[in-house]
């Protein structure tokens, strides 16, 4: 869920970081951090949450019995 009220803190979806490289942010008041780095000024942007991938649907267990008329 990405509106939640119990948010992990983390840089990576903090308003006040910006991505540096895969593994470190900038942050406006800690300078360069790592993505779980977490501090007292913590603001939660959804928009920078990037969601799961969902798997797909695993059809072997159906035969074409299954999806005839």
């Amino acid at each position: 869920m990405l509106f939640r009220k119990d948010i992990e803190k983390n840089c990576a979806y903090c308003t006040l970081s910006v991505k540096f490289d895969d593994e470190k942010f900038i942050c406006s008041k800690k300078g360069i951090v790592t993505e779980n780095d977490s501090c007292r000024k913590f603001k939660y942007d959804p928009l920078k949450r990037v969601p799961a991938k969902v798997k797909p649907k695993d059809f072997s267990e159906y035969d074409d019995v299954d999806f005839s008329l």
